[in-house]
């Protein structure tokens, strides 16, 4: 090896050992050729399309509510005496799911309702009655009103009649006063010539006779005359106490009245608290019957066997409606990712039970997967500090498996934009957020008109 000798050992001689074949030097050669494919396989791939995505892990539900799982509530407390179905069970809307006995003191008189009812009746019964006597007290104020004014009327028919007997009387008066100054004057004259001799002793009587009727008259008319002012004054009097009399009267019926009334609102209310009471009654005893809300699987039984005291509004069963319509996937996306969601984006499922092959960025290269597009985005984080969105199938893609259930696990990948392969490495290794703008339209680079110029 080192030269040393002058004896060679004939190279044509290890041709006929495979060792020495598998250790020729053009080995290296093909490795060369070989990794300088495989360098120009990678950057080839390099620059493959990939498909950006955003993945998230969700569960199957529905768009509608009444579709999803829910528990039946027992609505008052009581004990459990007969349960009707078993946990798998088909139950139709309306059908007895359970029967349920009182436990309240309350509520433990069997004649309760009917006894509620009675007293509706006796309340209404004297609401009816405070109602009439309430009328009959109107109907008094108005004939004492009228009483009232009818006297009033005559009082002052009187009153009428007084003054004009006052003023025929005050007449009267004055012609027996001037008759009296008369039969005066003629005295004095015929005492005059009864002095002189003219005039006979029996003149002067007559005269002296007559002075004193016309005195006497004057005097029963001067009485009359005060008699009629004190019967004028009188009436005038009774005309006042007449007034005051029947306004007490009507005062009293008014009160009277008011008082009626006041116990004819507490009748109605009374009467409208029983209606309520009764009402209440009546729906509890229809509570006790616990019933299927809509057509459902009975999925599992909280409470177990018979006698067991529930509380009001307790969990009793969870059901699952038999009607699956509007199937839809809800999933979590974290706010980093919220700004790049849009309605009507492409999601790819990949759905528990359900065997695939996936190329996250290769979407037509993936194998058993579902599509689906974003129906809902919620606007507001949740209380894990992430975003709900809804997925719901895309119609123009397959069928999503109708073995689905509520619940079903679904890992989700919500495609995003095409770049290059190294370009999401690099923004991978990064840390980066994907790559997902869309590109301005010429509608959206139109300028809007100012506020003020709309005006002008």
């Amino acid at each position: 090896m080192l030269n040393i000798s002058d004896n060679h050992i004939p190279t044509e001689s290890f041709q006929k050992y495979e060792v020495f074949q598998q250790c020729s030097q053009h080995k290296g050669q093909k490795i060369i050729y070989w990794l300088t494919g495989f360098v120009f396989l990678f950057i080839v791939f390099l620059f493959l399309p990939w498909t950006q995505n955003v993945r998230s892990k969700g569960k199957l539900t529905t768009l509608s509510p009444d579709h999803r799982p829910q528990s039946i509530f027992a609505t008052i407390g009581g004990r459990i005496e007969r349960w009707y179905v078993r946990e798998g069970d088909f139950v139709a809307k309306g059908d007895t799911v359970a029967f349920i006995s009182e436990v309240k003191a309350d509520y433990m008189d069997p004649l309760l309702v009917e006894r509620t009812q009675s007293q509706v009746d006796a309340k209404s019964s004297a609401a009816v009655s405070y109602q009439d006597k309430a009328n009959a007290l109107s109907q008094q104020v108005v004939a004492l009103n009228e009483a009232r004014n009818y006297k009033i009327e005559q009082t002052k028919n009187k009153i009428n009649q007084y003054k004009a007997k006052i003023i025929a009387d005050s007449m009267d008066f004055e012609a027996s006063k001037v008759d009296f100054n008369i039969a005066e004057a003629q005295l004095q004259r015929t005492d005059t010539l009864y002095q002189k001799g003219i005039k006979s002793l029996t003149d002067l009587e007559e005269k002296r006779r007559k002075v004193q009727d016309t005195q006497a008259k004057m005097i029963g008319y001067e009485n009359k005359l005060t008699v009629a002012k004190n019967e004028l004054i009188n009436a005038q009097i009774d005309l006042n106490g007449i007034v005051s009399e029947y306004a007490d009267k009507i005062a009293k019926s008014n009160s009277d009245r008011f008082s009626t009334v006041s116990d004819l609102y507490e009748a109605q209310g009374s009467v409208a608290k029983l209606q309520t009471q009764f009402a209440n009654y009546n729906a509890r005893a229809g509570f006790y019957y616990i019933v299927a809300p809509q057509d459902c699987f009975v999925s599992k039984i909280y409470k177990q066997g018979l006698g067991e005291i529930i509380k009001e509004n307790e969990e009793l069963i969870a059901i699952m409606p038999a009607d699956f319509k509007d199937i839809a996937v809800e999933m979590y996306i974290k706010p980093m990712d919220f700004p790049l969601i849009k309605k009507n984006q492409r999601v790819v499922f990949i759905f528990d039970g359900f065997p695939a092959f996936v190329f996250s960025g290769w979407e037509n290269q993936s194998v058993g997967t579902f599509k689906g597009k974003i129906s809902a985005v919620d606007n507001m984080a949740s209380p894990n500090g992430m975003y709900r969105i809804l997925v719901s199938p895309d119609s123009s893609s397959k069928k999503w498996p109708e073995a689905l259930r509520v619940g079903t696990a679904a890992e989700s990948i919500i495609m995003l934009n095409d770049v290059p392969i190294w370009y999401e490495i690099w923004r991978q290794l990064n840390g980066f957020p994907p790559d997902f703008y869309s590109e301005p339209t010429l509608e959206n680079l139109k300028l809007k008109p100012a506020a003020n110029s709309l005006k002008k």
